[in-house]
């Protein structure tokens, strides 16, 4: 899960809330899967990977060692920074777009550029998958029901207008509540309703084939993350983390209903 690929600073922001990975970073990252055998797919091949497949992504058997490359944000450094190095790998990834930002110089995430219509168009010809993450980028618990069936429905529709073909993935833009199990299946009904085929949350760790596929964990990488560290995410070494994630959630929701109770 990377976000924006540039040089900025983040002084003072934990390393787990970063969204900048350095270019330099990101290309030494992309030859480490080049050059350890990582086969770079799309989502749509996971899911048919997972299918067929029992063993973990991380298997250290080398036809399993599959990573899925994802972008949230539809940032411009994507196309300025981040693609040139796919291409000379000649991986692909899928980048999530919050669609009100895009081709939008007024409304910005982070106060950074987005990627442009015809950006995501060319970007489209050359192998670049897109898919929805939302049209305002809203913590999407926390709004009305026809306000979250909009952002699904409607960054889809927007989407697929400017594309021209079908956009069936989504990514859950911060946050994900996984510890509230009445919210996760609503998300996951309108998810249905709305022809999302997968779907990729913030929740930590590699992905296998027990995982929900509407709710898929992923990897979140930044300038932090040297080779070292890389490689035990991509060894599942981070994965332990999940639980603790999840318990820390489902306390701060107890905490909070009894503050709201105690006012």
């Amino acid at each position: 899960m990377y976000h924006s690929i540039s040089n900025e600073s983040e002084n003072g922001v934990h390393p787990y809330y970063r969204v900048n990975t350095s270019p330099d970073i990101f290309n030494e990252h992309m030859r480490y899967l080049h050059e350890n055998d990582y086969s770079v797919v799309s989502l749509k091949d996971i899911v048919d990977i997972l299918k067929k497949t029992p063993q973990l992504l991380n298997s250290s058997t080398r036809q399993l060692k599959y990573v899925v490359i994802t972008f949230d944000d539809g940032f411009r450094d994507f196309y300025t920074q981040a693609f040139p190095v796919l291409q000379k790998y000649n991986f692909t990834a899928t980048v999530f777009l919050p669609t009100e930002f895009i081709n939008n110089n007024g409304s910005r995430l982070n106060e950074k550029e987005h990627l442009s219509w015809d950006e995501v168009r060319e970007l489209n010809n050359n192998s670049i998958n897109f898919g929805s993450h939302t049209v305002t980028h809203p913590q999407l618990k926390s709004i009305k029901k026809e306000e979250i069936e909009y952002e699904i429905r409607h960054s889809k529709e927007t989407i697929e207008d400017k594309l021209g073909e079908v956009i069936d993935s989504f990514s859950y833009p911060f946050a994900f509540p996984e510890e509230d199990n009445e919210f996760r299946k609503y998300l996951k009904d309108i998810l249905r309703e709305c022809d999302y085929k997968y779907s990729v949350s913030t929740r930590i760790g590699t992905t296998s084939r027990k995982d929900d596929i509407c709710f898929a964990k992923r990897i979140p990488v930044n300038s932090c993350d040297d080779i070292i560290f890389f490689k035990a995410k991509l060894e599942g070494g981070y994965d332990w983390l999940n639980k603790p994630q999840c318990i820390f959630k489902m306390f701060k929701r107890k905490l909070s209903s009894i503050t709201n109770q105690l006012n």
